[in-house]
């Protein structure tokens, strides 16, 4: 992952090189375009997902990784770190049985 991320970093040209707050908008809209995949074969294909539609669901997500790459580059992690904290927070609540619920501290 972290070599992914460094890769990531050689091909970022944006505004504002580095700025928090544009790449989290960027990964918003990604993350936008992965539910806008989905929510077409909902309508369109009555929830059947075929081969291209996976691919091109598979194609944003990569968008998602690449501006989430950034994004933890600009504020100070590698995306090891990302991961590893993540599974201790997810780790933690199912020990605790908290997996279910909503709110960070749970």
């Amino acid at each position: 992952m972290n070599t992914y991320q460094k890769e990531a970093k050689a091909t970022a040209i944006y505004p504002n090189d580095g700025n928090i707050t544009y790449l989290a908008l960027a990964l918003c809209g990604e993350a936008g375009e992965v539910a806008d995949k989905i929510k077409k074969v909902l309508r369109d294909k009555q929830g059947q997902f075929y081969a291209p539609d996976i691919a091109a669901i598979a194609l944003e997500l990569g968008d998602v990784l690449w501006y989430a790459a950034n994004l933890a580059n600009a504020i100070g992690y590698t995306l090891s770190d990302i991961a590893e904290i993540n599974l201790q927070k997810i780790n933690s609540r199912a020990q605790r049985g908290t997996l279910h619920g909503s709110g960070d501290n749970r």
